[in-house]
């Protein structure tokens, strides 16, 4: 009887099942998205996301936790240098399935899996905003700062009036050394 049991067999006996996972998980780690099945895509993420929250801390037990389920070692340290410093302010969620249709061979489903963090054109080459989570609804966040824009707004004006006072200063320096060359301009053209 299988009570309880909701993951995804895939099909799979549990050996072959865990060593797939391993391998897809490393092939996403080194090439950042892979092009799966859904169900496959679904399943590795379930795999995958307790490792990459495993390696937010850099410690020996954690890397030989995550060794021990994606049986490679250079996976690893990629997932370590690389991955897990760009991850580290994430909560959660670090992969994203995107559905591209059905294969030509066989009619499946397929997906794109892949790092969220790691995808230029959905985050438009900066860094996503992070959302305030307020049981309050945070209006009074809200009206502090429109307070401290009204007051960034006003100081520049302050230093542009400044500004404007120093700027006839230095413009009068340059009028006095125009002159003698003038001068001597003219002397050449009483000369001829």
């Amino acid at each position: 009887m299988r009570h309880g049991k909701k993951f995804n067999h895939l099909s799979r006996k549990v050996g072959h099942r865990k060593s797939m996972l391993a391998n897809m998980a490393c092939s996403l780690i080194e090439h950042k998205r892979i092009n799966t099945t859904v169900a496959k895509a679904k399943a590795l993420r379930v795999f995958l996301e307790p490792i990459v929250t495993k390696s937010k801390e850099d410690h020996t037990h954690n890397r030989r936790t995550c060794f021990s389920y994606l049986r490679d070692k250079y996976a690893v340290t990629e997932l370590f240098r690389t991955i897990a410093p760009k991850i580290a302010d994430r909560p959660g969620g670090y992969l994203r399935i995107i559905k591209l249709g059905n294969r030509l061979g066989d009619n499946a489903d397929m997906a794109m899996i892949e790092f969220v963090d790691f995808n230029d054109i959905y985050n438009g080459g900066k860094k996503e905003e992070k959302k305030s989570r307020s049981r309050r609804g945070g209006k009074a966040k809200k009206e502090v700062t429109a307070v401290t824009e009204e007051v960034v707004e006003a100081a520049p004006t302050v230093e542009a009036a400044t500004a404007v006072e120093e700027t006839p200063a230095v413009e009068d320096a340059p009028a006095v050394e125009e002159a003698p060359k003038t001068e001597s301009s003219d002397e050449n053209t009483k000369a001829e």
